[in-house]
């Protein structure tokens, strides 16, 4: 397909999606090859992943604007339809994401607050309670200036934390 990836839209897109492709992207055209896990909708983005033969993974980012041309080069068999899945399985519906919790966690013990674990709950300085998906509205307690700086500290974290995804993203591409 020549040029016409931006205009094709979600529908057509995700008839691409577990797919092997081959993508010809940029002015100074470029090669990308991989299987495409998905597409994103607004900036028609191509998230390629390629497989190594030790078992890992590595992640490319495609921008759309930058699409010149895509190849389907081979339909995808069940094993690797199961491998793509596993990649990034979904969070448990309506569970907390330890792995979260941990990281905010650590980011307040790292700015110097004192954070107990009560359950899927973070206690922060035995005034304000954290819970799922401990983000900055997701805190509560009585005491208004301790609950203020805790919300303030975790904007921060989602702040960084957004950084640094933007920072890997434009590394892979």
């Amino acid at each position: 397909m020549q040029c016409a990836w931006l205009h094709l839209g979600p529908l057509q897109w995700a008839t691409f999606v577990d797919k092997q492709l081959q993508v010809t992207a940029g002015k100074e055209p470029r090669e990308f090859g991989g299987w495409l896990l998905t597409v994103d909708p607004v900036s028609a983005s191509m998230v390629l992943v390629t497989f190594s033969a030790v078992g890992g993974a590595s992640v490319q980012v495609v921008m759309g604007h930058a699409v010149r041309h895509v190849e389907v080069v081979r339909e995808p068999d069940a094993a690797t339809a199961r491998r793509l899945r596993s990649l990034f399985p979904p969070p448990v519906a309506g569970g907390p994401d330890p792995r979260r919790r941990a990281a905010v966690r650590r980011w307040l013990e790292d700015n110097r607050v004192p954070v107990e674990e009560h359950g899927d709950q973070l206690r922060v300085a035995g005034a304000v309670t954290v819970v799922a998906p401990y983000g900055p509205d997701d805190c509560g307690g009585a005491n208004q200036i301790v609950l203020d700086r805790v919300q303030k500290l975790l904007e921060r974290h989602r702040r960084q934390e957004a950084a640094e995804e933007r920072q890997e993203v434009g590394a892979a591409s």
